[in-house]
């Protein structure tokens, strides 16, 4: 399977550590949050494949991070991993909006299988392209990888969601209300000029060094992906 991007929201050091190593050395891409809060800030920041969750975390607990990410409607998917393993608590996490539930202990290699199911649900059920290509800018979004010309971008969880989204609307003009309630999650516009500077970081990295430049400002209205060469 392609390379998973994955969270795993676990205050035992050892066991996510464990669990860190595991799934980078079976090709994936691994981080680990060691509270809920810490937890829930990232997995509503990045863009994360699936969710590890631990139930019981300090400062959040698992239900609580997981209704909190369903109310502001980030539907990644979510495996509960739990030492809670009878079945009113099975049930009390899929209801609180988990996707499955794994009781500790465990086998790594059943853990594996269930995340990458998981992953493959989701890719199917959101009906979405999983490749966008701009001229010679091109994303998977399956890997979560950009590339120009076929360079690598390097690119912050944040800085990723906003390319993304302007290549899913590729010639056609994104406003910046448009962006904040899809990138930032705001329903206001907070008169902040957090747009322009990620704009601005985005730009050097996807332009800089090319005659054809890709992202546009619209005086006025917003900003556009489109090839200028045409």
């Amino acid at each position: 399977m392609s390379e998973m991007k994955i969270l795993i929201i676990e205050d035992d050091a050892e066991a996510a550590a464990y669990l860190v190593k595991a799934f980078r050395e079976a090709g994936h891409n691994a981080d680990h949050a060691a509270d809920g809060l810490e937890g829930y800030r990232l997995a509503a920041d990045g863009d994360y494949d699936t969710l590890i969750v631990d139930r019981m975390l300090p400062k959040l607990d698992g239900l609580s991070l997981i209704g909190g990410l369903r109310e502001q409607k980030i539907e990644t998917p979510v495996l509960i991993l739990s030492a809670l393993g009878q079945v009113d608590d099975r049930v009390k996490g899929l209801r609180a909006g988990g996707d499955d539930y794994l009781a500790k202990p465990y086998a790594f290699s059943e853990l594996l299988a269930r995340v990458e199911v998981l992953a493959r649900r989701r890719g199917k059920s959101s009906g979405e392209p999983t490749h966008y290509r701009v001229a010679d800018l091109e994303i998977d979004r399956l890997s979560h990888s950009v590339a120009r010309a076929g360079k690598e971008i390097v690119l912050q969880p944040r800085e990723y969601r906003l390319i993304e989204y302007l290549m899913k609307n590729a010639g056609t003009v994104v406003t910046r209300t448009m962006l904040l309630e899809n990138v930032w999650d705001y329903h206001f516009d907070p008169q902040t000029n957090v747009i322009d500077v990620h704009i601005s970081r985005l730009r050097a990295k996807v332009d800089k060094g090319f005659e054809n430049q890709l992202l546009h400002t619209i005086r006025g209205a917003g900003y556009m992906i489109r090839d200028g060469a045409r």
